[in-house]
């Protein structure tokens, strides 16, 4: 079987990653499952075939890359099937990837049960909003439909900052500048500055990765601009006491100040199974309040957890909220929403 075949079966199929390791068959990641794509065990040739064949069809992109540096991350697009970011690494001594699956229409955000009061958050004017949770939780997905929520509705400039492309936005009522890191530009905190002076009404910046991008991310949101960005955390506190914690500690307290005035919002999610077998996500809405400006200034970010769990408003719901609500209708085990809580002591009390 060759990519080509792989990467057809696999969308086909409907799978969301493909796994390519020496030592078991070719396998596909479907509705949170992993399974094989037939018995036929690679081996490190046969993987380092697939990834040859993979580089052709990534614009003849160079091997060495991989081989010499042991890790590569990149995109590539199929006419007809799909788009496909490939993360090529070495395991073993032997080359393998992980390559995620990328549809090239835009997900419809009510298919995939995103909330609405999420996608309103495209009508925010400027500040930042995150959105929050670990790899392959659907951050990118979620982004992807409020930043088309934006291009459909309004008469803006929006810059992507991406590292890879996941989602080609054509130009609708806003025009949509994409940038890939390590393609288009050298990397984020470059980008980051250049898109401060192309007359951005909002940026999307893939990942808030280190100082240097939060600092800049910050400026941008406090001069006017709508930002959007990741951060691989769980819960509205732990996002923000992450954004700090990333600052010296002389700095920090200026940084609170800096983050209560931009932050408009904090939306975390996770990827649970279902009783089905498929997956459900739960989502926690953070909606930044003048009360909880006042928390993050005078630092008291704990009492934003309790804030969050006796709200009943639709702009401010818990995560374990989320998960109580699955649990209710029937669609997760009482095991599933412990396990993916962030207060499961609590929870486990409601349930």
């Amino acid at each position: 079987m060759n990519i080509q075949e792989i990467l057809q079966k696999a969308v086909y199929e409907g799978g969301s990653d493909i796994f390519i390791i020496a030592g078991l068959p070719v396998s596909v990641r479907k509705n949170g499952v992993i399974s094989r794509l037939d018995d036929n065990r690679l081996l490190p040739p046969d993987t380092g075939e697939l990834l040859s064949q993979i580089y052709v069809l990534a614009n003849h992109r160079n091997l060495a890359t991989v081989e010499e540096g042991g890790d590569d991350d990149f995109s590539f697009a199929i006419p007809g099937l799909s788009r496909f970011r490939v993360s090529a690494f070495k395991q073993r001594g032997a080359l393998s990837a992980v390559i995620r699956i990328i549809t090239f229409e835009l997900p419809d955000y009510s298919e995939l049960e995103i909330p609405q009061q999420i996608i309103d958050l495209s009508k925010t004017s400027s500040g930042m909003v995150l959105v929050t949770g670990p790899a392959g939780s659907g951050k990118s997905t979620t982004l992807a439909c409020i930043i088309d929520a934006i291009n459909k509705s309004e008469d803006k400039h929006i810059i992507t900052l991406e590292d890879p492309l996941e989602f080609l936005h054509r130009h609708n009522k806003s025009i949509v500048s994409q940038r890939e890191i390590n393609v288009d530009t050298e990397n984020y905190v470059t980008a980051l500055r250049a898109a401060l002076r192309q007359s951005p009404d909002v940026i999307l910046l893939g990942e808030m990765r280190d100082y240097d991008t939060i600092s800049i991310a910050m400026t941008a949101a406090e001069t006017g601009h709508l930002l959007f960005s990741t951060l691989h955390t769980i819960g509205a506190a732990n996002t923000i006491d992450r954004i700090i914690d990333v600052f010296p500690a002389n700095q920090q307290r200026q940084v609170a100040v800096q983050l209560s005035l931009v932050l408009n919002a904090v939306v975390s999610q996770q990827l649970v199974p279902t009783v089905d077998g498929g997956i459900a996500p739960a989502f926690e809405i953070m909606t930044v309040t003048p009360a909880i400006r006042n928390m993050i200034r005078d630092n008291k970010v704990p009492q934003i957890e309790g804030l969050l769990y006796s709200s009943s408003k639709d702009n401010m719901i818990s995560m374990d909220s989320s998960l109580l609500s699955l649990y209710k209708e029937g669609r997760i085990t009482k095991d599933t929403a412990l396990l993916f809580a962030t207060n499961p002591e609590m929870l486990e009390r409601k349930l």
